[in-house]
This record gives C-alpha cells, sequence and structure tokens, in this order.
C-alpha cells in the first residue's frame, strides 16, 4: 500500500493527515475551513485517494496558517507515499471543465518544485474563504512534495467553479502521475534518479 500519515504541531495548528494513493476515493477531512474541506474532499475523490484529515489551527486570526500547514503536509505525504517513484509514469495532465470554467493541470513527480499558477479569480471570497489562499496551499503542496506544477485556467468567471476545475484537475493528474506501469523498469528517467 502506497500510504503516508503525517503529522504536524506548531504554535498556529496542529495537523494529523493520512493518504493512500491505491484508494476508491474516499475521505473525512475537518480542517475548520468548510470551503477547503470541499476542496479536498474533491481532490480525494477524483485522484482515487483515500484522505484523513484533521486540522486545528489559529482560526481567530484567519485561515491563512492553517491553510498553508495543511498544504506542506500534503506536499509532504504524496511525497513520502510514492517512496523511490520506481514504476510511476511519473507525469500527469488533465482537463477539468466546471460549467463555463476550465482549468487544466500538468504536473512531473520530478522532485524538483516549481508552481506555475495560472487563476484568475475575480472574487476576494468565496463564503468565508478568502481565494488568495489558494496560491498558498498549491505552493505549499508543491514545495514539500517535490512537485513541478502548472495550474491554467483557459475560461471562467465564477470564482467557486474555477476553484472547484483546479481541485478536481489536480486530483485526477495526480492519479495519472503516480499510477504504476508494468512496463517501466526503475523510474521514468535516463538518468536513472529523480530528485
Amino acid at each position: 500500500m502506497r500510504e503516508a500519515e503525517i503529522k504536524r504541531r506548531t504554535s498556529e495548528t496542529e495537523i494529523e493527515l493520512r493518504l493512500n494513493l491505491d484508494g476508491d476515493g474516499s475521505s473525512k477531512v475537518d480542517t475548520g475551513v468548510p470551503f477547503l474541506d470541499h476542496m479536498l474532499e474533491l481532490f480525494s475523490k477524483h485522484g482515487l485517494f483515500n484522505l484523513e484529515l484533521t486540522a486545528d489551527g489559529d482560526l481567530e486570526i484567519d485561515a491563512h496558517h492553517t491553510v498553508e500547514d495543511i498544504g506542506i503536509c500534503l506536499g509532504r505525504a504524496i511525497n513520502k507515499s510514492i517512496g523511490d517513484k520506481a514504476g510511476i509514469k511519473r507525469y500527469g495532465t488533465e482537463y477539468v471543465p466546471m460549467d463555463e470554467a476550465l482549468v487544466s493541470v500538468s504536473l512531473d513527480l520530478s522532485g524538483r518544485s516549481y508552481l506555475a499558477y495560472g487563476l484568475e479569480l475575480k472574487r476576494d471570497r468565496v463564503g468565508e474563504f478568502d481565494t488568495e489562499l489558494v496560491v498558498e496551499f498549491m505552493r505549499a503542496v508543491v514545495q514539500n512534495g517535490g512537485l513541478n506544477l502548472h495550474l491554467r485556467q483557459l475560461a471562467g468567471e465564477n470564482t467557486h467553479h474555477i476553484i472547484e476545475a483546479a481541485f478536481k484537475a489536480f486530483g485526477r493528474a495526480l492519479c495519472e502521475a503516480v499510477e504504476e506501469d508494468k512496463r517501466i523498469t526503475g523510474v521514468m528517467s535516463t538518468k536513472d534518479k529523480l530528485e
């Protein structure tokens, strides 16, 4: 089983996260940030990952520390659960429509962190969620997971639709990248190493 458990405790947050890459898309998420809960449930469902997550953060200040630290934990869990990356496809690309919105994610489990962020969110908030935290979350995942992630908005007006399409596309692209292929010997690199 390709899975990882990450625990992180700081003066600002306390997080426990369990990720299983070979799941069925079930999740149990309680972060104290309802919109993020919904997005992570979508990520899990569309990536066919099992995700268990609890977070207790300083939400009386705002959601920034909680969202960023969850991204740190998810990135670490992705990196840990894929192990030495032997036999996996490494790359994944998905386009996800959500009504008028269309978002693409292309990623590489290269071990080299890079985020190319291309969402154009017209609203500062979706409900109580601060939309500038989307880039902070993705940056934390990328930096701690060793991912090269290109996130592009190709169409869209509704901020909720755009973010939702992004999380679904991220889950689906990651699912493709971690898929095992019996034809692959070692890692998918002529350097025989991904780091």
